[in-house]
């Protein structure tokens, strides 16, 4: 049905635009066909063309799996609904006792799934700071078996180590599993396998499909011993992503380096703009020299990104700004072409308690920009009219 072609040693950009060269030989067509279908016809008894039922396994979403592996350098890829989905997966992999050590500046939503259901089924986790080594090795215990980063994390931009956090787990128990959401760099700045960790994490929403148009999330990893495992629970839990949706986000990732490119360049001229603003206080981008993870993130990934926090010296300049915005939109998610202001106190840190967001540094003056593709300039001049 498909012939496949060995390019050899391609750069990063060229494997975003051609996947793994799967050619319908059929028809020749270079753009992956939408196969919208939820059944497959088998010749006979006990023969089947690898493709028997749709929540299983589906050409389109195997097509997509497999490039997101090849970008991320693993040897298996797991294409979810969401990134939600994919993570909730990745914790199917432990037990009732098991306990997970996990950034504690993250998604709201992920402290939600730990802790108001999978707590309920007997796993434990701890929220650290994984950005201070010495502090995720004091949270380790024997029954450790799990650590789940977010580098740079989300709204903070923290910089964890991710080849010193993969060493201390994997030597304090041989059966660790280390797990990098790669969500805000993309593989196409960082790889997380290359550094240590057992799987890669990725709400596809984001920077992969970057057109704001479907949702998808993913795991990456080269396990040869839970390959067969992860794959059922993918298909035993049914959040495997459709086949238009697989599609949608193929076609994002064709231009996934052009995207970031322009992204990041646009996000360094915001940033600087923004911390020469007289009413923003301070920014968070790892881009700046003096940004206390930019050493490290330079170390162990190729590019900064294209997010940007930065707190307001008065809250009551978060409506206002809010409001005012034009070009920019306010709304919640991340990645996309079009930028989108988000307010983390009101959208994607509600579910986490008062406490711990303000102690973490969510607070009522912090804002997150996510850098699209516009021009800068006009950017920049929306900004400076909400300000007024």
């Amino acid at each position: 049905m498909f012939e496949s072609f060995d390019y050899g040693n391609l750069n990063r950009e060229t494997h975003a635009v051609h996947g793994t060269h799967r050619i319908d030989t059929a028809t020749g067509a270079i753009s992956m066909p939408i196969f919208q279908s939820a059944t497959f016809r088998h010749p006979e008894l006990h023969q089947s063309t690898g493709f028997d039922y749709s929540r299983g396994l589906n050409p389109t979403r195997l097509e997509l799996e497999d490039t997101l592996a090849l970008l991320e350098h693993a040897k298996y890829g797991l294409a979810f609904s969401s990134g939600m989905a994919a993570i909730s997966a990745f914790v199917k992999l432990f037990e009732p006792g098991d306990h997970i050590v996990v950034s504690s500046d993250l998604y709201g939503g992920t402290w939600r799934l730990f802790n108001d259901y999978y707590a309920k089924y007997g796993l434990r986790f701890s929220w650290v700071d994984t950005a201070d080594l010495a502090g995720v090795r004091a949270a380790l215990r024997a029954e450790t078996r799990g650590l789940v980063i977010e580098t740079p994390s989300n709204p903070l931009m923290r910089i964890s180590d991710i080849r010193g956090l993969a060493d201390l787990m994997h030597n304090h128990r041989s059966d660790s599993l280390v797990a990098v959401d790669n969500t805000f760099l993309s593989p196409y700045y960082q790889n997380p396998l290359d550094l240590g960790a057992d799987f890669v994490i990725h709400s596809g929403t984001k920077y992969l499909s970057g057109h704001n148009d479907c949702l998808s999330g993913f795991l990456a990893h080269s396990s040869v011993e839970l390959a067969e495992r992860m794959r059922t629970i993918q298909m035993s839990e049914g959040a495997a992503l459709g086949p238009f949706d697989a599609w949608l986000t193929l076609r994002g990732i064709k231009t996934l380096a052009v995207r970031l490119d322009r992204q990041s360049e646009n996000a360094r001229r915001i940033a600087e703009w923004l911390r020469r603003h007289p009413k923003v206080e301070r920014v968070l981008y790892p881009g700046f020299a003096d940004h206390p993870g930019h050493d490290l993130c330079q170390s162990q990934a190729r590019g900064f990104g294209a997010m940007i926090s930065f707190y307001l010296k008065d809250a009551a300049e978060a409506p206002r700004l809010l409001k005012n915005i034009s070009l920019i939109l306010f709304a919640e998610s991340l990645g996309g072409v079009e930028s989108l202001l988000t307010y983390p106190l009101e959208q994607t840190h509600k579910a986490i308690p008062r406490e711990m967001r303000e102690a973490g540094g969510v607070t009522d003056r912090l804002m997150r920009l996510s850098v699209g593709i516009e021009k800068v300039d006009d950017l920049i001049a929306d900004l400076e009219r909400a300000f007024g």
